[in-house]
């Protein structure tokens, strides 16, 4: 078939459907037909998955040999015949096994009404074992996988000659893989694969980025011109903030938000079908739990979707979702992306999302259809969270978008890499390092850093070397690295991927039935008897037994709900700045006009900030002196600023000093009053030796220990358990891990995992980079030094954060209430 006529089939069918290809879809066409790869950029819901496979079907119409105008035809006797065994042409990437379901449902929907006879495959953990065995001797035409799955399948041998009439790579949704491990994982095996098909084409898929022409660089390191194709203009998001009525009491600080309770009813009876995202599952599981005691219609339209939940429960949700059968579905990051739901009228987002691109993809799940504009209700659960709206309003209106930062050097991923391609094969030291630095992640990849991984692999290094579990690759006498033994290969396979989480356990009724999981540390400190709220259900432990919690329905009463760690989301650099030059502006976004009277109170109490100057409240209280210094740069950089300070004061002075952060600051509580000035605070806040003092002022050791873990599970240190045998516990994990760390510390500190462990404590948990720009920028700033006589609007959530740490019979949040009630009295006079 000529490409006229394959594309005149493809607007066919498009015409057939009521619809009209869209301008970016017929220029992605137009790259992929002339062999190029590159990355589109364009919103959810704007026609990416068609314009992306366009291309693909188009070529595969053109592979067809029929004549202008005709239907692919079947002789009779080739019917009888069997039918050729299909081929993989296409790879699809998704970030998230949930949403490879969806996208092979998307990609089967054109193939019958254009008369192509491919076979959509899924290749990934929930896949059936008919499915895997397809997806590794490549017969299908197109396979939906994930990094992890594709890593597994590169770690066989015969993978590569099952592709040798791949065309393209698909990655969607790059922007969720371009600054994590699992990014740099499919770095590599995708570097690997275009070695090994020179002709193969690469496409990127993403949301809008603020690093645009770095994502290409990262997913493309070879093609620094390759098209950037931008799609639909961005949608319109309407941001909506539900705010209460003005003189009604509103907490100051505080992150449940169940006093809107009733305002979030009431929006969601408004309209069809709602989704309701909160950022932690555990507040969406309150939520979900406070919502079912109000809900007036059947609780059946009423459901609860997060990444612990099993994932049958999650899939008859989204079925529920695509049936328009439900009214709400309390949600977490889980319902993120691109799945599509047309049905969803209206999406609300407890709390701040704490960046502008996330309040972005969320909008974007609600009339998800091309040409409507994306509508949020922002449901603040305290007073600043108000302003974080209408930084975000400002931060849209002005095009601002947060970065996604790649990660370098991440030698646990290369020490996995290594393993996968012994096992596929083997490899010659010289060709992989040559493979291996064209790729972004390690372009920078010394020898001293790849011998270290070779040694590792091959030994576990110079501590390990006498035990035999840690000898993993054998270098032949050919000079090839391979593995020969059979339950070394069994064991990295069951441990191939970047993805770490604590231990968790299988929560399940007695008589089956799983609902999810639980993180260890929250059920190990439950009894037989006690009660709990999991999967909106209220749930009693029956007995706790290698790692399953049986449990069975209760009736009535109350239960605790599980903590997940990692679970607060940290506020962008992009959003903390935007937020502090709005309360420095009239107030003319609706949001700033409702604080206003906050705001004239914080200004008659002390001062507000503004992106030139930096405020500091110097407090005098009974319980001692309070130095609060606002720089709205996000929780994690605040910890480390109070670390930096708390040092440096105690260098000029014997002293023991306590501190808190929030997202908008921190406080500093000495036990000694200290004389605070603009000199001591400028000599404080000073970048200069900023390694040199995180090194004292924190305990690099202990969290370098901690983060070791996560690095030994990735590269292999710890060797998973068997299919059949009992998974060992997260106390086991960390013992394990704590064992070998202090055993390389002891005898081989040059080891490469313990230098790997201290730089990501640097760059992922105190985040250098950004705590030495910020304090590049405070020196930069004026200094707005106050002295209020008591805690005003800004401080007093720094000050109710302290109270997180104390010991007392009273629950946090009681005090904290008590508290504000008297400031507010105490004002009010």
């Amino acid at each position: 078939m000529t490409r006229r006529e394959a594309m005149a089939r493809l607007r066919a069918w498009f015409t057939q459907r009521g619809w009209s290809p869209l301008p970016f879809q017929q220029t992605m066409w137009r790259h992929y037909l002339a062999g190029e790869s590159g990355l589109l950029h364009t919103p959810t819901g704007s026609g990416k998955t068609l314009a992306m496979f366009g291309g693909p079907l188009l070529q595969g119409l053109m592979d067809l040999p029929t004549r202008a105008g005709e239907l692919p035809t079947v002789p009779k006797a080739a019917k009888r015949a069997r039918k050729p065994v299909p081929v993989m042409r296409v790879l699809w990437i998704t970030p998230l096994r949930a949403l490879a379901a969806d996208t092979a449902r998307a990609l089967r929907e054109p193939l019958a009404g254009l008369g192509l006879d491919w076979q959509v495959g899924l290749r990934t953990g929930d896949a059936s074992a008919r499915d895997k065995r397809l997806a590794k001797e490549g017969r299908v035409d197109v396979l939906v996988t994930t990094p992890e799955s594709l890593a597994l399948l590169l770690s066989y041998p015969d993978t590569m000659s099952h592709l040798r009439q791949l065309r393209c790579i698909v990655v969607d949704e790059w922007h969720e893989l371009l600054g994590n491990k699992r990014g740099v994982l499919l770095q590599l095996n995708l570097q690997r694969l275009r070695d090994a098909l020179p002709a193969l084409q690469v496409w990127g898929l993403s949301a809008t980025l603020g690093n645009l022409q770095q994502a290409r660089q990262v997913l493309l390191p070879d093609q620094p011109d390759a098209p950037l194709v931008g799609g639909a203009r961005p949608r319109p998001v309407q941001v909506e903030t539900l705010l209460p009525p003005q003189g009604e009491r509103f907490p100051w600080a505080g992150h449940l938000g169940l006093g809107q309770l009733q305002r979030v009813q009431q929006k969601l009876f408004a309209v069809g079908t709602s989704l309701l995202f909160t950022n932690t599952r555990a507040q969406a599981e309150l939520w979900h739990q406070a919502l079912s005691a109000v809900w007036p219609e059947t609780t059946d339209t009423l459901a609860l979707h997060h990444g612990s939940l099993d994932p049958a429960l999650r899939r008859a949700v989204e079925q529920g979702l695509r049936e328009g059968r439900l009214r709400c579905v309390v949600a977490t990051s889980s319902l993120d992306l691109g799945v599509d739901f047309p049905a969803v009228d209206q999406v609300l987002q407890i709390g701040s999302p704490k960046g502008i691109a996330r309040l972005v993809q969320r909008a974007g799940r609600a009339r998800h259809r091309p040409g409507e504009s994306g509508h949020i209700v922002c449901v603040p659960t305290h007073a600043l969270e108000v302003a974080e709206y209408a930084a975000a309003r400002s931060a849209l209106a002005n095009g601002v978008i947060e970065a996604r930062r790649p990660l370098l050097l991440c030698l646990d991923v290369l020490a996995q890499h290594c393993v996968s391609c012994a096992l596929g094969g083997g490899f010659h030291a010289g060709t992989l390092l040559a493979q291996v630095r064209r790729t972004h992640a390690f372009a920078a990849l010394d020898e001293v850093h790849w011998q270290g991984v070779l040694d590792f692999i091959v030994q576990g290094g110079q501590a390990l070397a006498q035990y035999p579990d840690f000898h993993k690759v054998v270098r032949d006498d050919d000079g090839v690295y391979r593995v020969h033994d059979r339950r070394v290969a069994l064991r990295h396979r069951l441990s191939i991927g970047t993805i770490s989480s604590d231990s968790s356990v299988q929560v399940q009724y007695l008589r089956g039935g799983r609902l999810g999981a639980v993180e260890e540390q929250f059920i190990g400190r439950l009894r037989p008897g006690d009660r709990f709220q999991f999967s909106g259900r209220l749930l009693e432990l029956v007995r706790l037994e290698q790692l399953t919690a049986y449990v069975r329905l209760a009736r009535g009463g109350d239960g605790v709900v599980p903590r997940w760690q990692g679970g607060r989301l940290p506020l962008s650099e992009a959003l903390g700045e935007q937020i502090e030059a709005l309360l420095a502006a009239p107030p003319h976004a609706p949001e700033m006009r409702w604080l206003s009277p906050l705001l004239q109170l914080q200004d008659r109490v002390s001062a507000l900030p503004g992106p030139q100057r930096l405020l500091v409240e110097v407090v005098r209280r009974r319980e001692g002196q309070f130095v609060f210094v606002h720089p709205f740069a996000g929780r994690q950089v605040h910890e480390g600023m109070a670390a930096l300070m708390a040092l440096r004061w105690t260098r000029q002075r014997a002293n023991t000093v306590s501190y808190a952060a929030t997202d908008h600051g921190f406080v500093l509580a000495p036990a000694v009053p200290v004389v605070v000035d603009a000199d001591m605070l400028r000599q404080a806040l000073q970048p200069d030796g900023l390694l040199e003092d995180l090194h004292a002022s924190v305990n690099l050791g202990e969290l370098a220990r901690r983060q070791f873990r996560d690095i030994a599970r990735i590269s292999g240190l710890l060797i998973p358990a068997l299919p059949g045998r009992t998974p060992r516990s997260l106390r086991q994990l960390q013992a394990s891990a704590g064992l070998l760390y202090d055993v390389l510390r002891e005898h081989d500190p040059g080891h490469i995992l313990l230098g790997l462990a201290e730089r990501e404590v640097l760059t992922a948990q105190l985040d250098v980079a950004t705590l030495q720009h910020t304090l590049q920028r405070c020196q930069a700033r004026t200094l707005d030094l106050h002295h209020p006589a008591t805690l005003g609007p800004l401080s007093f959530p720094l000050w109710a954060e302290r109270l997180r740490g104390q010991v007392s019979n009273e629950d946090w949040k009681t005090r904290v209430r008590r508290a504000a009630e008297q400031l507010e009295g105490r004002h009010e006079r």
